[in-house]
């Protein structure tokens, strides 16, 4: 038996075969449309992912701001010692400038954030957008910190090394006012807290002046038809026909 000639032994299909089948054709019924719960778990997906996106964004920005503070933020001038290296002066600015100088890039990186994610994540607005502002921040302002004090760290580190006493030298900018150490020891929470903070603020302001409800955007009712004259007074009936010619009256009396 060929690939082409039927089988004429082969029984009919059974109902549910037939059920499993797609029909086709000109007069195929359409298929089901999905169901409200497979829409709402493809639009949960999407904002999960635009969520993660948004983030991931966020955060690579994090090494340029990194590197503007890195170039803002003075160098503070130190002098080698036997047990590692101190003040050149008692009680130096350059250490409260980098802080205060990182505490406002990243306080106005933090409200550009959440109103870049406002416009761009106009779908997800609300929670989802809230907690990628904060997150996103919050991990762009660790990256800018490690970025922008690295620079020129190594030079320090190795000066520090093999300086002899009484060397003066430059330590690099750095989030730990008040300590002079080789080592990182202390986590800089006020200042890594800033940009998320902003963005939170921002982001609360924004969903606040809303116009909408959902604070989405949506579409304006259509009062192009429509008048103060029209809505206020009732168009007029219209008149009755006079009677054709040769029509007979109608009984008087």
């Amino acid at each position: 038996m060929s690939p082409d000639t039927p089988d004429r032994e082969r029984s009919a299909a059974e109902p549910g075969e037939r059920d499993r089948t797609t029909p086709t054709g000109p007069g195929a019924a359409p298929a089901d449309p999905p169901s409200d719960a497979t829409a709402a778990a493809g639009s949960g997906r999407r904002g999960v992912l635009a969520a993660l996106g948004g983030g991931l964004v966020l955060t690579v920005l994090g090494v340029p701001f990194g590197l503007l503070w890195a170039a803002v933020a003075p160098e503070t001038p130190v002098i080698k010692a036997p047990d590692g290296a101190l003040y050149a002066q008692p009680q130096p600015e350059q250490p409260i400038a980098a802080d205060g100088w990182f505490s406002l890039f990243g306080f106005g990186f933090g409200v550009l954030a959440a109103l870049a994610l406002w416009i761009v994540l106009r779908r997800w607005r609300g929670p989802v957008g809230l907690v990628t502002a904060v997150l996103g921040a919050l991990a762009a302002g660790v990256v800018a910190w490690q970025v922008g004090r690295r620079i020129g760290l190594g030079t320090f580190e190795r000066l520090l090394a093999t300086a002899p006493d009484g060397q003066p030298f430059a330590k690099p900018a750095d989030l730990r006012a008040g300590e002079l150490s080789g080592v990182l020891d202390v986590v800089p929470v006020p200042q890594l807290l800033l940009p998320a903070f902003g963005a939170a603020i921002m982001y609360t302001l924004l969903a606040g002046w809303s116009r909408w409800p959902s604070l989405r955007p949506e579409p304006e009712p259509d009062l192009a038809g429509l008048s103060w004259a029209s809505a206020a007074t009732p168009a007029p009936s219209a008149a009755p026909e006079p009677p054709a010619p040769g029509a007979a009256e109608p009984p008087r009396g």
